[in-house]
This record gives structure tokens, C-alpha cells and sequence, in this order.
């Protein structure tokens, strides 16, 4: 059956031109990328181990012995990876900085969007950009797109809610669209259900464009990477570079055991945990197909693969062989802690070249470990810079282009780590600001004490932790340490104006941070 076709019966059937029989001046004139987003993936849902000691090398935690991710693996023997690399703590924020290289700040959708309307909260700015995307708004797709590449998004969007024009990627700049809508899950990762929630309060949660797979044993995941392999395929037949936005809807909920991995954990002490593992290591071979096809497609050392999640991770398992899902940092999805905000983050050209010359413009450190710090706003300029295409006029981007740090050196001109998260919404951590500077970090809770249970109020106004000494984010020192405590604040007061925040509202006016 057509809707059974494994990868490498796909990939026999390769376009006869290959990238070899490009015209030489268009092969040369750009290269592809594949920014490969996996939902809900923390820091720790990875065999790779991504956190590194003092001298920069990287530590195995034991999270990292329980998961099964060879071709993340693969990927960074032959790349860089990022030990501090920051995104907002729910999704849409993050993808929306994803697609225009601005801070939550900035852009204003400040919460995960709701398909059916505004998801503003209690003490949410009435103002918040809770329509997400436009057709008139700067994007990377579009931007590329005008440069003359073939932009394919596939997986999940999350990008507007029903209704609005964010809600369909090729409003936004993508050429094609596949399984992107206005929702943030799917109702099902399995083919029978036909990628549907099956009953009848959820049955608008379904993965669209996907309809030959219906009735077969395909799973998900499986299902959108063949998908994005006929897309860039069809890329090489119409003789242009590509970029393929490649969204998975893994790892977000509903869990679901995917048969194909399900014999690799025989040993797990929790049904849920092997539901997740099982979804982590099928994001992992779609990683490793999508690496193969490429590869067939002899465009290997043309092709630059940035691999990340958009938020912490939402393993909602408790406990994984006795380790907390974000151990040994704190926090999940939704908070405001180091495992909400800290993501996986790789880099790699698909075949390490020297002598390329898209290589030369961005070499990349192999099998390295970066530890200052990124963000999420830096994907667009630093895809812009290696593609050789101005930022569009007038369009302010928050984040920096990454080519020094990938060499695996610091990067001076980006001075000390920050990242300002705003989040003036309920979620399980509410109604704050985040701000790293250097290696200190600063929470301000608007509401102290407001609210009870998922969302409630922290009973202190200031966090402050000193992330070099304490990691975990154990010890408050907002008491003990009052000069630096207002200095944080102040930076922090000072960004927030800077980038035009919106903060919470009470009583119809602003609530804005106050100082000690």
C-alpha cells in the first residue's frame, strides 16, 4: 500500500538531476536548512548529553542512559551543541520568535494560543497579541521565500488561532503546508484514529493533509518525515534551495506508544515512561531519515540542520527511574525554572565539508560543547546571514546571529548571557518576568501569593539565584543579596521598556515591576 512506503522504498525513486546536476550557479548560490523543532522537548529528553562541566565538557546525567536518540547522537559528533540555550516556557511565543527573530516582548503573543479565541487570562494584557501571525508580518519563510527558496513547512503550526491568517502557514511565507493548523496537539499519533481525537468534544483536534496514511499502522511522526521527504524531493525537481521547517508534534500530548521501540525498554518501572521514551525515539529516527535522504539526495554538504526544541519538557510521568523529567535542573514546561526555559540545541551541517564554500562562511566545532548562552531570536538572523539576504527594512530583530559561537569560540560583541522571558499570564508558573543576566537570574512576581493550585501565585515577589553556584535554582538569595537584587530589577525594568512590553493588567490598568 502507498500509505505503508517505508523511507528507503521513498528514496529509490530519487530525482535522476541530484543536487550534482543543478546548474552550478545555482548550487552555489545558497544553501538548504532544515530547522528540525521538536515540541516539548526538555534539556534532558535526550541520550546526548547536553549539560557540561566547568571545563566546558559535556556530563552524562542519568536521563541521558535511559533515552535512546542515536541520531541526535550523530548529529552532534559532526556539530555543535549548546548547554545554555534559552526559549520561551510554552510554545506559541517561541515559535512565533522563531519566525520573526523578536523577543515575546516584542511581538506580543505572549501566551500559547488558543484555536477557538483569546487566552488571556486573569491579569493578562488586554492588548497581547493573542491572534498570533499576519500575511503582513516579516517572516524567515517569507523572507527566503523571496529569495528564491522552496520554504516547506511540515508538523505542527500553532502560529493563530481559528479563523485568522496565522492559522495556515502559507499565509506566512511557506510554499506548502502540511499537517499545519490553528492546534497545538493532535487528537491521535495513531493512523487508525486517522490523527483525530475520536470523540466528540475534541474531534476538531486532527492533523490534516494527511489522509492516505488513514486506516494504516503508520504512526505520526513517521508519517509527516516521509511527507517532508517528497517535499524536498520535490525541492530538487524544481531546481531550487530549500528550507524545510520540520515541526513535530512529538513529544507534546497525548502520549502514545509508538509499537516500533516499544521492545528497547523492557525494564521501565512506568507504563507512561515508555509511552514518552517511545515518542522520543521515533523523533529521533525521523531526525536520522531525514539525515539519510539528504544525504541520497547528494546535498549533504549543502544542507545546515538546526536541531531545538521550543520549550521544557512535559513528561508528565512523575518520575523516570526515581529521576525528576528535568533533573538535575528545576522546572518543567510552564514554569519559570531553568527546565522550563532551557532547551536542546544542535547544529550541524548533514556532511562536514571544508572546502565547501557555504561551510568556509559558517564553520561549525565538531563534536563540541558551547557554553555561552543562545536564544531562540537567533535563528533568523543567523539563517539570513549564511544565506546572504538582508533583514527586510524597518524589521527590528532582538536575536544575534550564532556564526561565532558555532565555531565553537565565545563571542565577545554578545557581552554577557541574557534572556528576558515575560509571561503576564496564568500557566504553572504565572504572572512574571524572567531575567539572566551574566549568571545571575531574576524572577518578579507580579501577584505574589495570588491563587491557588496549577497557575497559583508564588508567596515571594523576588527570586534570585546565582545559576554559576546553584544550577538547580535551590537557594533564593533575593534577601541576602539586596545590591544585586536591584540591580537585576533595574536592567530588567529597563528591557522591558526597551522592547515595548505589555505587562499584566488589574483593574483595567498596567501592573508594572516595583523595585525593592
Amino acid at each position: 500500500m502507498k500509505n505503508k512506503m517505508g523511507i528507503k522504498f521513498l528514496l529509490t525513486v530519487v530525482v535522476s538531476m541530484g543536487a550534482t546536476a543543478l546548474p552550478m550557479e545555482l548550487h552555489a548560490a545558497k544553501p538548504n536548512v532544515i530547522i528540525f523543532l521538536v515540541d516539548d522537548m526538555g534539556l534532558m529528553d535526550t541520550s546526548v548529553p547536553m549539560l557540561s562541566d566547568e571545563s566546558g565538557n559535556p556530563v552524562k546525567h542519568p536521563l541521558n542512559e535511559f533515552y535512546r536518540t542515536p541520531s541526535m547522537e550523530r548529529l552532534a559528533q559532526t556539530g555543535i551543541r549548546f548547554s545554555t540555550f534559552y526559549a520561551h516556557s510554552v510554545c506559541s511565543p517561541s515559535r512565533v520568535s522563531i519566525m520573526t527573530g523578536q523577543n515575546a516582548t516584542r511581538h506580543h503573543t505572549t501566551q500559547w494560543i488558543r484555536p477557538g479565541g483569546n487566552n488571556r487570562g486573569k491579569f493578562g494584557p488586554s492588548e497581547w497579541n493573542w491572534e498570533g501571525l499576519k500575511k503582513s508580518d516579516v517572516t524567515l519563510p517569507r523572507v527566503l521565500q523571496s529569495a528564491g527558496y522552496k520554504t516547506i513547512h511540515v508538523g505542527k503550526a500553532h502560529l493563530g488561532p481559528n479563523g485568522h491568517e496565522g492559522s495556515d502557514p502559507r499565509n506566512l511565507g511557506f510554499d506548502v503546508n502540511i499537517g499545519g493548523t490553528s492546534q497545538g496537539s493532535p487528537g491521535s499519533y495513531y493512523a487508525k484514529d486517522n490523527y483525530q481525537n475520536q470523540g466528540k468534544k475534541h474531534s476538531e483536534y486532527k492533523v490534516p493533509h494527511l489522509e492516505e496514511y488513514h486506516g494504516s499502522d503508520t504512526f505520526l511522526t513517521e508519517a509527516l518525515t516521509l511527507e517532508a521527504i517528497k517535499e524536498v524531493k520535490q525541492a530538487v525537481a524544481e531546481e531550487k534551495p530549500f528550507f524545510l521547517h520540520m515541526s513535530h508534534y512529538a513529544l507534546h500530548t497525548p502520549f502514545a506508544l509508538d509499537p516500533r521501540f516499544e521492545k528497547n525498554y523492557p525494564d521501565s518501572k512506568q507504563a507512561s515512561g515508555i509511552k514518552f521514551a517511545t515518542m522520543v525515539e521515533g523523533m529521533d529516527k525521523s531526525l536520522g531519515d531525514l539525515l539519510d535522504a539528504v544525504e541520497l539526495l547528494e546535498l549533504a554538504q549543502d544542507t545546515l540542520v538546526i536541531f531545538l526544541g521550543d520549550n521544557g519538557s512535559d513528561a508528565r510521568i512523575g518520575k523516570v527511574h526515581d529521576i525528576g523529567s528535568s533533573a538535575p535542573l528545576r522546572g518543567m514546561k510552564g514554569t519559570h525554572y531553568e527546565g522550563g526555559m532551557r532547551i536542546p540545541f544542535i547544529v550541524s551541517w548533514v556532511r562536514p565539508d571544508a572546502s565547501n564554500p557555504f561551510q568556509k562562511k559558517l564553520p561549525i566545532a565538531a563534536n563540541a560543547v558551547q557554553s555561552q548562552a543562545g536564544t531562540i531570536m537567533d535563528l533568523f538572523p543567523t539563517v539570513l546571514n549564511l544565506a546572504g539576504i538582508e533583514n527586510p527594512d524597518g524589521h527590528v530583530v532582538d536575536g544575534h546571529d550564532l556564526a561565532v559561537l558555532l565555531t565553537g569560540k565565545s563571542d565577545p560583541e554578545r557581552g554577557e548571557d541574557n534572556f528576558l522571558m515575560h509571561f503576564p499570564h496564568d500557566h504553572r508558573s504565572s504572572n512574571y518576568t524572567v531575567l539572566r543576566k551574566g549568571d545571575w537570574k531574576l524572577i518578579y512576581h507580579y501577584f505574589p501569593g495570588v491563587g491557588k493550585g496549577r497557575g497559583g501565585g508564588h508567596p515571594e515577589r523576588y527570586e534570585l539565584f546565582d545559576l554559576k553556584e546553584d544550577p538547580g535554582e535551590s537557594e533564593n538569595l533575593a534577601a541576602s543579596h539586596p545590591e544585586k537584587l536591584a540591580s537585576m530589577l533595574r536592567a530588567m525594568i529597563d528591557q522591558l521598556e526597551a522592547e515595548g512590553a505589555l505587562y499584566c493588567e488589574k483593574d483595567g490598568q498596567p501592573v508594572k515591576p516595583l523595585m525593592p
